[in-house]
């Protein structure tokens, strides 16, 4: 029998468990309602190596699969520096430290854009 497919808050949730027990480090997580239309959350957190990356990864794929959640889209994992998930509700990202630092992918989505016009100002 399949199981029911789980709501975008109890995928969420489901995520965010799996990310604590697997130790993953600053976990953020945006709401994109009225933002986006790719998606209604995208979780952004990181994992202290490469190792850790791919864990973390592997486990938030298995917990959404035996959750009900199919076609589970996922990227990365072969290097392990940035590993992204598309589950269609909720987006992982998951980072080592240093490859989060660059992308900042948390403020290009808290933020608004920067006025062109206040920029010229000097």
């Amino acid at each position: 029998m399949l199981k029911a497919r789980p709501d975008v808050e109890q995928s969420l949730k489901i995520i965010l468990a799996r990310l604590d027990d697997m130790k993953a480090e600053e976990t953020v997580s945006i709401d994109l309602r009225g933002k986006s239309s790719v998606s209604d959350y995208m979780v952004v957190t990181t994992g202290r190596a490469n190792r850790h990356v791919g864990a973390i990864a592997e486990n938030v794929v298995k917990a959404l699969k035996d959750s009900g959640i199919p076609n589970i889209h996922v990227e990365g994992l072969t290097n392990c520096d940035w590993v992204l998930i598309d589950s269609g509700d909720v987006i992982v990202h998951v980072f080592r430290p240093e490859v989060r630092e660059f992308y900042n992918l948390e403020r290009l989505w808290t933020q608004g854009p920067k006025n062109a016009t206040s920029a010229k100002k000097a």
